[in-house]
């Protein structure tokens, strides 16, 4: 049995391109040669099942995720009592994206009690290589360290990094702060 379709080669190469792969990476991972993967991709040969698996394994997704066969109509909602929970004590969060496979970025809402912070000094970063998150403070202030510096936030202000630097945000005020954060992970060049 085997895959058919051109729209299925062009939601390889998107995928293939959104992780920063060039066909030869995606060989090495998938153990498809990248001559195929290139015809597959422009709709020139449709694989079979055991080989659309094997490329589905190299962008890190299952064959059904990587045929969409999980998928209803694109649209994921997640209900505010569907929310992914996290943290310690005194920093909580919550996941706001879906956990949908291939997705390079997450949406989290982060809660700090006065003077609580999101991890020690020396904790070391816990975002791949290349990652980037913006952060909006909503109720502040709130202190932000990356690589030794402290860059102070008060409610409104936003502030773009590089997420694989260590950092934390921490809360000097009396009362608690909150936080958007958005990691798009793997996306910086370097």
């Amino acid at each position: 049995m085997s895959v058919n379709g051109h729209a299925f080669g062009t939601r390889i190469r998107h995928l293939r391109e959104a992780m920063d792969l060039s066909l030869r990476d995606l060989s090495e991972r998938s153990g498809v040669s990248a001559p195929m993967l290139s015809q597959v991709e422009r709709g020139e040969t449709s694989p079979t099942l055991a080989v659309a698996e094997r490329i589905a394994g190299g962008l890190e997704l299952t064959l059904s995720q990587l045929l969409r066969l999980d998928e209803s109509d694109g649209v994921s909602v997640v209900r505010a009592g569907e929310r992914r929970h996290g943290g310690g004590q005194r920093h909580g969060y919550e996941v706001l994206t879906p956990p949908l496979p291939g997705l390079r970025a997450e949406v989290s809402l982060h809660s700090l009690e006065p003077g609580a912070s999101t991890a020690e000094p020396d904790d070391p970063p816990m975002h791949e290589p290349g990652s980037r998150e913006t952060a909006v403070v909503v109720d502040g202030p709130v202190r932000f360290v990356c690589a030794g510096q402290v860059h102070p936030l008060d409610s409104g202000d936003s502030v773009t990094f590089d997420a694989d630097l260590p950092h934390h945000f921490e809360n000097p005020g009396p009362a608690d702060a909150r936080f958007y954060a958005v990691v798009a992970a793997g996306l910086r060049r370097s």
